[in-house]
């Protein structure tokens, strides 16, 4: 088992605390709210996301951290940007807070890799979706809690429409990519912002059909929410992985665009 601390990431001071007593050398900055309840409470939004990463990117700076890794993610991308096969660099225009604080943080990413040489890395995820845990605020949660809700026997209630393709990619797949983004050699990254990461894309209606093979009581209604805007904004982005190929250790892989 390693360490484990109760930590509130914007505070400086304690975060420098645990950096030191521990001699971290990556730091891992998963801190955010995120789409859904960040439309909720938009300028604690900002606070938190900004606050947390600037206390991070300070910390390694000053501290002598050799790896930071700052998860980006798909609400980047706006109403304008191309729909298959989404570009590396499009004109970022997001329609969330949570959006606009990855966008900022992306560039400060770069900012302090270009300005400090501080080795910051990142991936724009597409919907994060396993069964460990319960929904975190974002609007792909739907495809997580459809499953509890049905193992429950309890009808569920999405909150977007039948139709609506989301971008989507399950945690394990998710961690794999991280792992060997963290691992590659610092020559082969080319991308001081984000790199687009791929998955999979399904509708709310395709996760119910499948789920009624095995459990055909289930029942499913649709009311959509403000939820369905943010999911309209990256509607059927089929995001393509930059790395030329991936294969199963950095051995395989190049991050080169």
């Amino acid at each position: 088992m390693g360490h484990f601390e109760v930590l509130d990431a914007t505070d400086f001071e304690a975060l420098k605390s645990v950096v030191l007593k521990y001699k971290i050398t990556q730091i891992f900055h998963l801190v955010a709210i995120l789409s859904a309840n960040g439309e909720k409470f938009p300028l604690n939004t900002w606070d938190i996301n900004m606050k947390s990463l600037f206390n991070v990117l300070e910390v390694s700076r000053l501290h002598g951290i050799n790896k930071v890794f700052y998860p980006s993610s798909i609400a980047v991308f706006g109403e304008d940007v191309e729909k298959d096969n989404t570009p590396q660099n499009p004109n970022l225009t997001p329609l969330t807070v949570y959006g606009m604080s990855k966008v900022a943080g992306e560039n400060w990413a770069s900012y302090y890799h270009k300005r400090y040489g501080l080795d910051v890395r990142s991936l724009r995820y597409p919907g994060v979706i396993g069964y460990q845990s319960m929904p975190g605020g974002g609007t792909t949660d739907y495809a997580v809690d459809i499953y509890h809700k049905a193992v429950k026997n309890e009808s569920f209630e999405c909150f977007l429409e039948a139709s609506t393709h989301l971008p989507m990619i399950f945690i394990d797949d998710a961690i794999r990519a991280t792992i060997e983004l963290m691992d590659a050699p610092v020559e082969e990254i080319s991308v001081r912002t984000s790199y687009n990461l791929s998955g999979m894309s399904f509708a709310p209606q395709e996760v119910f059909d499948v789920i009624k093979k095995t459990i055909p009581n289930f029942e499913i209604t649709y009311k959509p929410d403000f939820r369905q805007g943010i999911a309209d904004s990256c509607l059927i982005v089929l995001m393509i992985l930059r790395p030329k190929k991936i294969g199963v250790g950095n051995q395989n892989t190049t991050w080169k665009t």
